[in-house]
């Protein structure tokens, strides 16, 4: 059959607008999955401890379940449910269900579950599960967890203590720093027997287990500490802990939870750490007003270190467009807290084009622990003045000075010698 030109055309056209019509709802529907995608909320289940450590055979074991929204909408109606398997069960059935609400982003909820253990059970790990949905209706999803089995207790009496304070670095913390803590826990027993009520035990100390636990703002990246083996009378253990402060965190004192597990559940143990953030640093300050004589000059500046610790690495940075300073980068090194440096720094202008005042930025570099810093101060104005050369004048004073003197001298001496002829 044959078909006419027009006829083509129209079949050519409608086959373009079908394909564009499909790529369109195409398109459409992409977006639309994006938008309910970024709509809905970011769920992240964690478990934020369980005692005691380890859960003991045929005993109840308290686990607190975190669950955190991370996303930019709320969950209307959140739900979380503990299934556990063996040797774990709940409590009650009852209590596996459990309907927290709205969470709405950047926070969370923490919900208690009591499981016991089997006593036929082993030593060694257990797992459980935790379910959980944003609204009624929706899919669960499941995250699994371990916890440690076991029915440790020792009749050892030595008692595990924290010495002295916890050695923090960075002492004081900047928002967005990394460091570290340190403890040093010593088993505080003399002796190496004690005998109570007629009965003599040993003074070995042990630590089952030894965690740091975080707060808002301060996340701890190192894991839970396991012992293996015992603390003799006096002797120690170091324990070190990563820690993240957030870039966001205001200034403030903040508390962690340092919890360990000793011999027995009579000799666990919890601190309070407290851990400073501060996010004052480095002042540079004009000492003496900005400005160039005929194009050159030397500006002078007092550093100070106005944070509650030391500062290593400390350098001061001076840029301007079209002015070239010497040294480019002024390097004092470690500042106390509270210390005073006066620096001077030579510029010059490297363009007959410049238009004062110009804008003089200031860029402080250092370090707070392994922390490097680098923060632009302030911004000033570098002014500019043309003070006319003298000197010319001057000498030309000077030399005829000297030849009225001289001419003088010269006519004082020949009158003289005609006298004396």
């Amino acid at each position: 059959m044959l078909v006419s030109g027009n006829h083509k055309k129209r079949l050519k056209a409608a086959s373009s607008f079908v394909l564009r019509l499909s790529l369109l709802m195409a398109l459409f529907l992409s977006l639309s999955f994006i938008a309910s995608a970024a709509e809905g909320a970011d769920l992240e289940v964690s478990i934020l401890r369980y005692e005691p450590v380890p859960a003991e055979i045929g005993e109840y074991v308290s686990v607190w379940v975190k669950v955190e929204n991370l996303g930019y909408a709320k969950a209307d109606d959140l739900s979380i449910q503990m299934v556990p398997d063996y040797p774990f069960s709940v409590d009650s059935s009852e209590n596996a269900l459990v309907n927290i609400g709205i969470l709405t982003p950047d926070n969370a909820a923490v919900h208690e579950y009591r499981l016991y253990t089997d006593s036929a059970a082993k030593q060694g790990t257990g797992t459980f599960e935790v379910w959980y949905q944003e609204e009624s209706d929706n899919t669960w999803f499941k995250k699994e967890f371990e916890l440690r089995v076991g029915s440790e207790s020792f009749d050892s009496k030595g008692t595990i203590q924290l010495v002295g304070e916890p050695v923090k670095e960075p002492e004081v913390f900047i928002p967005g720093d990394e460091g570290t803590i340190s403890f040093t826990l010593q088993n505080s027993a003399t002796d190496y027997t004690v005998t109570i009520d007629d009965e003599q035990y040993d003074t070995n100390a042990r630590i089952q287990s030894a965690s740091l636990e975080g707060t808002e703002g301060i996340k701890i990246t190192t894991g839970t500490y396991y012992g293996n083996g015992v603390i003799g009378p006096g002797e120690s253990v170091d324990l070190t802990y990563n820690l993240e402060v957030a870039d966001d965190i205001p200034d403030g004192t903040y508390y962690l939870d340092f919890s360990i597990v000793g011999s027995s559940h009579s000799y666990n143990s919890n601190w309070r750490i407290p851990v400073k953030v501060d996010s004052s640093s480095v002042r540079v300050i004009p000492s003496k007003p900005l400005s160039l004589e005929n194009g050159e000059g030397t500006l002078e500046f007092d550093v100070a270190n106005i944070h509650p610790n030391e500062l290593s690495s400390v350098s001061v940075i001076l840029e301007a467009e079209d002015i070239e300073f010497s040294p480019s980068e002024y390097f004092i090194g470690s500042m106390d807290s509270d210390e005073l440096f006066t620096i001077e720094i030579d510029a010059k202008a490297v363009s007959d084009d410049i238009t004062f005042p110009v804008d003089l930025i200031i860029t402080a570099d250092y370090r707070n622990g392994l922390n490097e810093h680098v923060e632009e101060i302030g911004k000033r104005q570098l002014q500019h003045h043309v003070v006319e050369n003298s000197n010319g004048s001057g000498i030309y004073v000077a030399v005829i000075l000297i030849l009225v003197v001289g001419a003088g001298a010269y006519y004082f001496y020949r009158k003289k010698k005609q006298e004396s002829e």
